[in-house]
This record gives structure tokens, C-alpha cells and sequence, in this order.
């Protein structure tokens, strides 16, 4: 069993405590490990840790517009790759009409985060409704389709050869964040059975690069029941209950929805800014050197990031300092708002992801120089 080497101390002139009271003229900066659950030190420096001049090299922060991929698709497997590693996938995906086969995703759970549109998603499970702010866990080797009423723009994140599961809560007990009663699961309802007849369908099922067809003679969503505790589930941004504090801001790891193996997917909602005059009201500088971090803009105003709107993907890797922008940093103690107004998803994954050809198209190149005042 390892131990980290934990030797806690304080050298020359610091904070007692993390992002609170800050000595006079400095800026903290947090060096931390296992995505703020692993030991960490705070610096505390005379300028901002991102006042660099010029950026080099490939490991640089870089920002996608995905308004910009206009292409729509016949099936999520036609959905426009983005970034991704062993772990993850994340693919953009516009369907305009009705899917005409069915899906499965032999690789691992997908989660569908609706960006836009709404419809009905039929699976083996029965009938779920969607819409707007919504996302779907399917499982693993489930059959699925929508069926589109408002064209649909969505994430997909899929975790390959894992299955998304929920944080432990601990002491704030099951009902925080969100109380699991909120998500739903499909149901069996005439709009399910009507469509169990004897149109022919195909399936087209992904393993790999692979993809494999089968055909059925009729539907083969033909379940009149089921029990267990396995499900599509759907969890609308809507039903989050953020965790914050008036005195301390806290780390992105307090807004985490859902856990895989070499990733996480948090999401950040509408909160009131902290109300105490020393503590930080804006994201703190660090350095999260175990993951890379990505997040997905969703709707509303990025208090800590210029020219960013909704459909953009931000992408900070690990190995260097990030935080919020010169507009940002000057209200950090000034902030007037009474709360923030964004809604985006973020993916933290501990292994280096790949940009993808299809996502260099739609870069916006001048994202590294935005930290510049």
C-alpha cells in the first residue's frame, strides 16, 4: 500500500488558510495532486503565475469552437471525434431527424449531454424523454435510438471499457448534490408499445473500429417488462444542488456528477459567489498535475474567461499553471455579482488526451494568449 510523503509546512510569508486572507500583493497558486483529493502545497507569488509573454510547444491551453462543425449525422457513430485517449472519447453529434437504426456501444457506457434539441430516446428499456440540459447515461451493449422533435446537439463522452458510476457523497449523506430520487429511467408506456411491430430494423453495434450490423424482421425493442438495477438514467443540470460555501471557494472536485475509471465528469451551475471579503470569489491558480482538463461550455456568462461562448471546449493539460483571466483576476475581491450564471461540463482525465483533426479545424489559436493583460 503506498503513502504519500506528507510533510506539512509553512515557509516565509503565507495564508493560514487555502484561498482565504492572502498576503498583501500576492497571488496563491495551488500545486496539487489526484485532482485536489492528493496532498498539495499553495504558493504564494508577487505577480500572476500566468503572466507569461509567449507559449511554445504542444503542451500550451487551447480552445475549440464546436459552433463552427455544422455537419449534421445519421447515427452517433457519425458524430464528429473531438478529443480522446484510451479512456474517453468525446464526439460532437448533430442529428437533424429521427434515427433510422438502432445503436449499441459495445466499448463501453455512453453519457449524452444535450446541448440543444429535444425527443424521445427508445431503448430496450422502454421510452425516456429528453430535452435541453439533460444528460443520459445508457450502459453498456444497450439498443437505442431517438427519435428527434428539435434538432439535437449533444456531447457524447463514452467511457470506453468502463461504466460511469456516482461519487460517494460522505459526510454530507446521500440526498446532497442531488437526491437520486431525481433520475429517471426509461418506461414502458403505449408510445413504447406501439412501436413493437413489424417494421424490419437493423442494429448497428461498435466494438473497436469496428462497426457490425444486425437485422431484425421487426422491432426488437419488444420488452413488455424489466426489474434490476441496471438503466439508461437521465439527470437534468436543473436538478443539481451545488456545493459552496460563503467563506472558501471551493475546488472543482465538489461539483463532480459522475466517476469512471481514468476520468471524471463534474458539471458547474449557477451559485452564489462567496460572501466573506478575504476569501477568493474567481477560480484559484493551480496546477492539477495528474489530469488534463477539459471543459464544455454550455450556457451563460464565463465570469473567469474572456471571448468564451456557449459550444466552446476548452482543453488545459497538465504540466502547466491555469486560472482566471486578467478581467477576472481584477474583481477577484471586487466581484459585485451576486452569483455566477454559467452552466458547463468538465472532464478531468488522469491519462493525456489527443486533439483531433476534426477539432484543430474549429481552434481558436489566440486562446493562449488570453491570459495576457
Amino acid at each position: 500500500m503506498k503513502k504519500w510523503i506528507s510533510l506539512p509546512r509553512i515557509e516565509g510569508s503565507t495564508s493560514r488558510q487555502a484561498h482565504v486572507d492572502l498576503p498583501a500583493g500576492t497571488y496563491e497558486r495551488e500545486l496539487g495532486r489526484e485532482g485536489f483529493f492528493g496532498p498539495a502545497t499553495h504558493m504564494y507569488h508577487r505577480r500572476p503565475p500566468t503572466g507569461w509573454t509567449k507559449f511554445e510547444g504542444p503542451l500550451q491551453p487551447r480552445a475549440f469552437d464546436t459552433t463552427r462543425i455544422g455537419a449534421e449525422q445519421e447515427t452517433p457513430w457519425d458524430a464528429t471525434p473531438l478529443l480522446g485517449n484510451a479512456s474517453v472519447q468525446l464526439r460532437l453529434w448533430k442529428q437533424g431527424r429521427s434515427m433510422e437504426m438502432l445503436a449499441r456501444n459495445s466499448d463501453g457506457d455512453e453519457l449524452i449531454f444535450v446541448h440543444a434539441g429535444k425527443g424521445d430516446l427508445y431503448c430496450d428499456y422502454g421510452r425516456l424523454e429528453f430535452g435541453e440540459g439533460d444528460y443520459i447515461v445508457i450502459p453498456r451493449g444497450t439498443m437505442w435510438r431517438v427519435e428527434i422533435d428539435e434538432p439535437l446537439t449533444a456531447l457524447l463522452i463514452e467511457a470506453s471499457n468502463d461504466a460511469y458510476q456516482l461519487p460517494d457523497k460522505g459526510l454530507l449523506g446521500p440526498h446532497a448534490i442531488f437526491d437520486e430520487a431525481v433520475l429517471q429511467t426509461p418506461v414502458i408506456d403505449d408510445a413504447f408499445l406501439a412501436q413493437q411491430d413489424d417494421t424490419p430494423w437493423e442494429v448497428s453495434v461498435k466494438r473497436g473500429a469496428a462497426l457490425s450490423r444486425i437485422s431484425y424482421p421487426y422491432s426488437p425493442l419488444d420488452a413488455v417488462g424489466w426489474k434490476g438495477d441496471l438503466a439508461p438514467v437521465r439527470l437534468n443540470w436543473r436538478d443539481i444542488r451545488p456545493l459552496m460555501s460563503h467563506r472558501y471557494h471551493l475546488p472543482p472536485s465538489a461539483h463532480t456528477t459522475f466517476l469512471a475509471g481514468r476520468f471524471v465528469v463534474c458539471t458547474f451551475v449557477p451559485r452564489p459567489f462567496e460572501t466573506d471579503p478575504d476569501a477568493l470569489k474567481v477560480p484559484f491558480f493551480h496546477n492539477n498535475d495528474d489530469f488534463d482538463e477539459v471543459i464544455f461550455y454550455h450556457a451563460g456568462e464565463f465570469f473567469s474567461r474572456d471571448n468564451i461562448h456557449p459550444g466552446m471546449i476548452t482543453l488545459h493539460p497538465c504540466g502547466f499553471t491555469h486560472g482566471p483571466h486578467p478581467k477576472a483576476l481584477e474583481n477577484m475581491f471586487t466581484q459585485k455579482a451576486a452569483a455566477t450564471e454559467e452552466v458547463a461540463v468538465m472532464i478531468d482525465t488522469r491519462d493525456a488526451l489527443e486533439v483531433t483533426p476534426q477539432a484543430g479545424g474549429v481552434e481558436w489559436s489566440g486562446y493562449v494568449d488570453s491570459w495576457k493583460s
